[in-house]
């Protein structure tokens, strides 16, 4: 079975083991720029991992990184700044300012830790055929994935190893212990765990307003049942507003898991860059 690709950071951590690198990382932007503050690349000697907007800016950088490497050049002890105007051949017309920094294999505990702090949390509950899609389109976004289920050995062995994979029996135990600020995909392997976890997020919704978005999977004949069997238990329409049913961004219809993951990316990614 084919692995998941490494994310960034674990693709630079591997490369750490045999040789050093120079990261590249925008300190701050300016106006209109290819990336944002935080975007990195590492430069090794016979390839570049990340990227920082491309073109010539790109260009410019990676050159200077490998004379670093190659001793050839001194290490910018400041960010260097750089205008995205006719003298580096880019149109966008923007300031960004890059540090440079040399890294070895020291560095390589502290890349496999460290979590970015502009990763969103997601919590999926599900690890059917949509829950394994959406877990592999979320791979290389900027998204920290805990991914729950009841059942023993559902989790892929090709699972990204950032992940955090967790068995929780029941399943809707696991939501008191979300991350604060988690996205939640609600898809389980049946209607009545999805139900019972949907119910415990609402409660903690309530009581800690701490899940800014609640996404069930189904139909709107399912989520007009759920709403039913859900105001027999005392909610009412404050607590369905929080829901997001059917999930996905509207206008793509298929039902194929690759489609519905392409789907909920993008709707994650919309409301987590608001």
């Amino acid at each position: 079975m084919q692995r998941a690709p490494l994310t960034p950071e674990l693709a630079l951590a591997a490369a750490l083991e045999h040789t050093p690198a120079v990261r590249v990382r925008v300190v701050s932007v300016q106006g209109s720029a290819p990336r944002e503050a935080g975007a990195w690349m590492a430069v090794l000697g016979d390839r570049v991992i990340g990227t920082i907007g491309g073109g010539h800016l790109e260009f410019d950088a990676i050159t200077r990184a490998r004379a670093v490497l190659g001793g050839t050049a001194p290490l910018p002890a400041e960010p260097q700044r750089y205008a995205l105007g006719p003298s580096l051949g880019q149109c966008c017309g923007g300031v960004m300012w890059l540090a440079f920094e040399v890294l070895t294999s020291q560095d390589i505990a502290h890349l496999t830790t460290a979590v970015p702090a502009d990763r969103q949390p997601v919590a999926l509950f599900g690890g059917g055929h949509v829950g394994q899609a959406i877990a592999r389109q979320l791979a290389h976004l900027p998204f920290a994935l805990q991914w729950i289920d009841s059942r023993d050995e559902i989790f892929p062995p090709d699972t990204a190893p950032h992940f955090r994979c967790e068995h929780s029996d029941p399943v809707q135990a696991a939501v008191a212990d979300l991350v604060p600020g988690s996205a939640v995909l609600i898809m389980s392997f049946s209607h009545a765990e999805d139900l019972e976890i949907l119910s415990q997020c609402l409660l903690r919704a309530r009581e800690r307003d701490d899940l800014p978005y609640i996404g069930l999977i189904g139909s709107q004949t399912k989520w007009a049942t759920f709403r039913h069997r859900l105001e027999a238990r005392g909610f009412g329409a404050g607590d369905f507003a929080r829901v997001t049913c059917p999930i996905g961004v509207p206008g793509i219809s298929g039902k194929q898991p690759e489609v519905i993951a392409v789907a909920v990316a993008a709707q994650l990614l919309q409301r987590s860059l608001r």
